[in-house]
């Protein structure tokens, strides 16, 4: 009825209405009666801290839950939504941040599993085969239908889900965070790749939490906070400042405020390092650079080229070859020695990119995560047998508290905490020893960005202690921003090093992607 009142007074339906949406999980309530309308032909994007809801929202959309209450309208027509089948029924496809396609199968089998004509595989591949040839061309996804998917670079495994989105004739496509492994070149192409399916007149729903991604694509944008719809404007007239006060309630510091580095004497001098793994891959093919007291170099690239190798070999988590040198002196990079214990020892603080893997123990408390690899700190010991747990906790409650942990409950289990909080609580461990040198791997990756702000003002904080910072990151964002040197790594090799000032985004993803030197 809805979609005939406004068609007969020409009015545009809306691709989507989202009416009292409700949510819970058990006392969590994840949404509150949440309403929202998507224009066809538009780039809606929805933004919100962790925990804001918005997947939930998505996964509601798609058929993965079922709302409590509240309704859902499909071009002016409400519309039941069980099971991701509903979805795809009523047109809807949905991009996620981590893909959903076998890695052993072609481009081809990928896009028609799930939607085959029928027992006979043949027809189903000649008739996709013709059609991924035609939507390829009219959308610029060029992708080689018969490459098995895990030959396939990020960008274009991506393209795959995108085409089997289109395939199944889906008019409203939801992203997922759909930059966060993407070079800025394959960022960039994405960009033209979703205008593109704009101007064929398809509805795009993208969340992501960077809001510079936000104000150069969409046209409409969302704000949820805490489980609640708190605003919806016209992206044009609003700024990420203001975005940034809506997603938090309180302004936020977007920029980084840092003063110019003062380098001291180096301490950390890398000669040749070479890492393979387990299975004979070479992951770092002779890295070689070195890194001073009061400065941050920052390491940028696209996720699996080296830089996790670097931090652990560096950390004592992996072994290497080549040389190694803290304040002059020898580091082992095998036997006795390489360890994390031993790194500690030298001075070497080590935040790792895995929080949950190698930074915490989940289902310890929060006070015996505060001391993980200093537990043999005099500080810590009531005597030759026992450790001082009062000491531990007054220790632990302080520190969760200088670095503003929520709750700051010693007493929680780590897995209590939110994934922001959780960083804090490892950041807070390694930072307040005052190390000579930091390794610190993705410090804000799934961070809201009120605790983005607080994480980047105590690295610089430390860094003007005199500590040497070696920050490794996707977000080239933070890497700009946090770094007084960058160095761009690709295929276990550093490929050129810049200054911040003398470069831009364009130049640092030609050397992520492997482009050298002067052609860079």
């Amino acid at each position: 009825m809805q979609a005939e009142q406004a068609e007969a007074s020409g009015r545009p339906v809306p691709a989507i209405e989202l009416r009292g949406i409700s949510k819970a999980f058990g006392p969590v309530q994840a949404n509150r009666d949440i309403s929202l309308t998507v224009m066809p032909g538009t780039i809606h994007g929805i933004i919100g801290e962790n925990g804001a809801g918005k997947s939930t929202l998505m996964s509601i959309l798609y058929g993965f839950y079922r709302a409590d209450a509240g309704e859902i309208f499909i071009r002016g027509r409400k519309t039941e939504i069980h099971s991701s089948l509903d979805a795809i029924r009523a047109g809807i496809g949905m991009v996620f941040q981590h893909f959903k396609l076998v890695p052993n199968f072609t481009v081809l089998e990928n896009v028609i599993l799930g939607a085959e004509d029928g027992p006979l595989l043949r027809p189903s591949l000649a008739k996709a085969r013709g059609l991924l040839r035609q939507l390829a061309e009219e959308y610029e996804l060029q992708v080689d239908p018969d490459a098995l998917v895990e030959e396939l670079s990020v960008g274009h495994q991506q393209r795959v889900e995108i085409l089997k989105a289109l395939y199944r004739e889906a008019d409203i496509l939801i992203l997922d965070e759909p930059t966060g492994v993407l070079t800025p070149a394959e960022a960039d192409h994405l960009f033209r790749i979703l205008k593109g399916l704009k101007e064929q007149g398809k509805t795009i729903i993208l969340i992501t939490h960077k809001l510079r991604e936000i104000m150069a694509i969409t046209d409409t944008v969302s704000v949820m906070r805490r489980g609640e719809m708190v605003a919806t404007v016209q992206t044009a007239e609003t700024t990420p400042e203001q975005l940034a006060e809506l997603m938090v309630g309180r302004k936020v510091l977007l920029r980084v405020e840092k003063t110019p580095a003062r380098p001291g004497e180096v301490v950390l001098e890398v000669e040749n390092l070479r890492v393979t793994d387990e299975d004979g891959v070479e992951r770092l093919k002779g890295i070689t650079f070195e890194l001073r007291a009061g400065e941050i170099l920052g390491i940028a690239g696209v996720a699996g080229n080296g830089q996790s190798e670097l931090l652990e070999v560096l950390g004592g988590i992996t072994k290497g070859e080549g040389e190694v040198r803290l304040a002059g002196v020898p580091l082992a990079l095998s036997g006795k020695g390489a360890d994390g214990q031993s790194r500690r020892a030298f001075g070497i603080a080590h935040v790792p990119e895995d929080r949950q893997k190698l930074g915490l123990i989940m289902d310890f408390f929060a006070w015996e995560n505060m001391i993980f690899g200093y537990h043999h700190d005099p500080a810590y010991q009531k005597n030759a047998l026992m450790m001082d747990n009062t000491a531990i906790r007054r220790d632990a409650e302080e520190k969760m508290h200088r670095y503003d942990v929520r709750p700051p409950n010693a007493a929680l289990q780590a897995k209590a905490f939110s994934g922001g909080n959780q960083q804090k609580i490892v950041l807070a461990r390694e930072m307040s020893r005052k190390p000579a040198l930091l390794l610190v791997g993705q410090p804000t990756r799934g961070v809201d960005i009120g605790a983005i702000e607080f994480i980047h003002q105590q690295i610089i904080a430390l860094r003007d202690q005199g500590a040497a910072i070696l920050l490794v990151s996707v977000e080239l964002d933070e890497i700009m921003s946090l770094s007084d040197r960058i160095a761009v790594m690709f295929d276990g090799r550093i490929m050129g090093e810049r200054l911040p000032g003398e470069t831009d985004e364009r130049e640092l993803g030609l050397l992520m992607a492997g482009v050298a030197g002067e052609a860079a």
